[in-house]
C-alpha cells in the first residue's frame, strides 16, 4: 500500500543488464518495460515534457581474471545520452564518442540536461534537442578515481550545480561539491575558481536530489554510514555541510534516488534489484515503516518520478 492519502505513482527505473527503461507502479510493484533496448549499462534517467532521457555508461572492457567491479574498465569513450517518447523510436541525443561514462542525469526545467561523466572526469550540459553541448567542469586526470564525477543536482533559481565524487569503492573519500551553473568570465571548465567542497570524507556518495534547501543523496559505501539514504541542509556561501541525517540504511549498493515531496516519500533503487520506499520524518507519511516496492532480481541504477 502507499502512504495514507497518497496517490499511487509510477517510477521510471533503469535495469543495468540487459539495459532497459522500466516503469514501476509504486502501489503494487508491477513492472512494465518502456524501452527494451536502452543501450549498454544505462545509469541516469529523467523525464521532461513526456519524453524520457537517460545516460549509458557504454560497454566496458572486461578482465575475467579480476573479480568484482575492478574487472570492468569503462574508460572507452562509448557512453551516450538517449531519449524516447511514447509512440516514437529511441534516438541518440549526443553523437557517438562525445562522452565516456554517462552517470546521473538531471534537468533544469528550462530545456537543458546536465550529467556527470565518470571516467571522462567532467560535468556537461546539452539542450533537449541535442544542441549546445558544453562542458561545465573538468577535473584533473591526475586525480584518478577521486576526481570522477557521479551524481548531479541543479539549482536554477540560485544558479548552482551540485555533484558527487564518490572516490574509491568503500574508501571513505567521497565528496559533494558546488559551483555556479555558468563558468566564470575568463575561466574554463578545467580551471574555475568557484568550486566549493561542501562535504568531504563521505563513505561513497552516489546520486543527488535537491528539494528546496535540502540536499538528499544515496551512498553505496561501507556500513554503518554507507549503503544509506542521507540528507542535509545546504550550506551558505563559503560554508561547509553539517553531518548528514541518515534516513534509511541496509541497501544493497544504493544508487538511484527519487523524492516525492508532496507525499513525503523517498524512493531508492540498488544494485541488488530492489526499490524501497522511505517515508520522510517530517512529511505526511512520517512514522510509517519503509517498505519494498519491487524486487526485480537484477541490478537497478537510475530512478525518477515522471
Amino acid at each position: 500500500m502507499t502512504a495514507a492519502g497518497a496517490t499511487p505513482k509510477r517510477l521510471l527505473a533503469l535495469q543495468l543488464v540487459p539495459g532497459r527503461v522500466l516503469e514501476v507502479d509504486t502501489a503494487d510493484g508491477r513492472v512494465r518495460t518502456l524501452v527494451e533496448d536502452a543501450g549498454d549499462a544505462p545509469d541516469g534517467v529523467v523525464a521532461v515534457d513526456g519524453a524520457v532521457y537517460w545516460t549509458t555508461m557504454g560497454a566496458p572492457d572486461v578482465d575475467p581474471g579480476t573479480p568484482g567491479e575492478d574487472g570492468y574498465d569503462f574508460s572507452r569513450r562509448n557512453g551516450g545520452i538517449h531519449s524516447w517518447s511514447p509512440g516514437g523510436p529511441r534516438r541518440d541525443l549526443v553523437p557517438a564518442g562525445a562522452m565516456t561514462t554517462g552517470k546521473q542525469l538531471t534537468s533544469d526545467g528550462a530545456g537543458a540536461l546536465y550529467w556527470c561523466d565518470r571516467e571522462g572526469h567532467r560535468i556537461s550540459r546539452v539542450r533537449t534537442d541535442g544542441s549546445s553541448l558544453t562542458d561545465l567542469v573538468v577535473t584533473p586526470a591526475a586525480e584518478g578515481v577521486t576526481g570522477e564525477c557521479v551524481g548531479i543536482a541543479v539549482d536554477l533559481v540560485r544558479g548552482h550545480l551540485y555533484w558527487t565524487q564518490k572516490g574509491p569503492a568503500k574508501g571513505g573519500r567521497g565528496r559533494i561539491l558546488r559551483a555556479g551553473l555558468e563558468i566564470p568570465a575568463g575561466q574554463s571548465a578545467e580551471h574555475r575558481t568557484d568550486v566549493e567542497v561542501l562535504w568531504d570524507h563521505l563513505p561513497e556518495p552516489i546520486d543527488l536530489h535537491l528539494d528546496g534547501d535540502t540536499l538528499y543523496w544515496t551512498d553505496r559505501g561501507a556500513a554503518p554510514d554507507g549503503n544509506t539514504l542521507n540528507r542535509a541542509p545546504l550550506p551558505g556561501p563559503g560554508g561547509s555541510g553539517t553531518p548528514p541525517e541518515v534516513l534509511a540504511s541496509g541497501f544493497a549498493e544504493a544508487i538511484g534516488l527519487a523524492i516525492d515531496t508532496a507525499a513525503g516519500l523517498a524512493y531508492v533503487a540498488d544494485l541488488g534489484g530492489h526499490i524501497r520506499e522511505v517515508p520522510l520524518p517530517d512529511g505526511p507519511a512520517a512514522g510509517r515503516a519503509p517498505r519494498e516496492v519491487a524486487a526485480l532480481g537484477t541490478p537497478l541504477t537510475g530512478l525518477c518520478l515522471p
